[in-house]
């Protein structure tokens, strides 16, 4: 890999390690010599935090690596066993958990290194704890963005439900292959490189060095893993919002009309009230999805183009942490808010108290039976 900093200068620094007076100490002090050429010299003109911050960041991602690998762990199990969960729309589910999954992976090596109190596994776990968090983070957004569009297609034309086995397993496959040119330039450096970050315990693409292919870099990645995928979301799910509005006030005035209180039968107001919960429930992740990754997204764009010195250490770990926060919290929000899946997870894990009541989904149940019999052939 080639160096961030002049080879000829020799590595070990002095102003890379104290600041002189002997009480303070710059990021990079307990780096060895043949790794602190990895480090963006940004962050070597950067003070150490003090040892309390690593070790309340190690605590706070051990409990993020726990909640998370039981949370997903969970949804992967019910999801992909559960017979009344084997649809088309949620297969889109698991490859969500999936993906939230994998980003919870790389915990114990941000948790080794805040132990360590830097860059202690170097610039090869560096370059895998990158590739894992692009590969996870951007294929989170995009399959955000495929349930979106698989919820709009279900309640804005329920009569046309053309969402087949083929069709998911076929869009999951494009959502891989689309993040990994994203993962691939950076690792072998063809475009941009993977550096450490922050208190040098977390790694991610370079968006730090003052050059043209950085910037271009920066703000492709910016558009395509984050921009198109929000956007996405905000016309799936404005059109939901529209359709639902819509619909409501039409059934008003129609009621009106025929001095009744309501055209919906029992079994229309269940099936209608289950579908509005799971998309309530996919609201509240692609929602989760904007917030936790604009922070991240706003900071790239700092140090690709404004002013690098508002990036402090502690200021870029928020980011860092807000993105991993909702890998651990996406797996509560379906069971919260997804019937069929408290259903499940009520009848498998009766000690969790979920108290699901199986009449309010009956017949979301019909439907899914019926969309499983018109799909197996697919």
């Amino acid at each position: 890999m080639e160096p961030l900093c002049n080879a000829s200068e020799p590595p070990l620094r002095p102003e890379a390690r104290s600041s002189g007076n002997g009480d303070l100490q710059f990021l990079g002090w307990n780096v060895p010599p043949d790794q602190i050429q990895y480090i963006p010299e940004h962050w070597l003109t950067q003070l150490e935090p003090p040892a309390s911050m690593h070790y309340m960041l190690g605590v706070f991602y051990i409990f993020l690596f726990c909640a998370s690998t039981v949370g997903n762990g969970m949804v992967i199990w019910i999801f992909s066993t559960s017979k009344s969960l084997r649809t088309p729309s949620n297969m889109f589910v698991l490859n969500l958990a999936v993906f939230d999954l994998i980003m919870c992976l790389k915990a114990p090596i941000f948790i080794y290194n805040s132990f360590h109190r830097g860059f202690a596994l170097g610039n090869t776990w560096c370059q895998i704890f990158a590739s894992i968090g692009s590969y996870s983070g951007i294929g989170a957004g995009m399959t955000n963005a495929a349930i979106g569009y698989d919820r709009y297609n279900v309640i804005t034309k329920p009569m046309n439900r053309n969402m087949t086995f083929t069709k998911a397993v076929i869009m999951n496959i494009i959502i891989w292959l689309y993040c990994t040119p994203w993962v691939v330039l950076p690792l072998t450096q063809f475009w941009d490189r993977f550096v450490p970050e922050g208190y040098l315990t977390s790694c991610s693409f370079d968006y730090l060095s003052d050059n043209f292919d950085t910037r271009l870099f920066v703000g492709t990645i910016f558009f395509f893993s984050f921009v198109c995928p929000t956007l996405m979301i905000l016309y799936y799910y404005s059109q939901i919002v529209g359709h639902v509005f819509s619909h409501e006030k039409a059934l008003r005035e129609q009621a009106k009309k025929m001095n009744v209180e309501s055209l919906r039968s029992n079994v229309d107001k269940s099936k209608e009230t289950a579908e509005i919960r799971i998309a309530k429930a996919a609201i509240t992740i692609c929602f989760l999805f904007f917030v936790s990754w604009t922070p991240y997204g706003v900071m790239s764009l700092i140090g690709a183009f404004g002013d690098k010195s508002l990036l402090t250490p502690g200021a870029t770990m928020i980011p860092a942490c807000t993105c991993k926060l909702v890998a651990c919290i996406d797996p509560f929000v379906y069971a919260i808010s997804h019937p069929r899946y408290r259903l499940e997870l009520q009848k498998r894990c009766p000690w969790l108290g979920v108290n699901e009541k199986s009449g309010e989904i009956s017949s979301a149940q019909s439907t899914t039976t019926q969309e499983q019999q018109q799909t197996t052939a697919a």
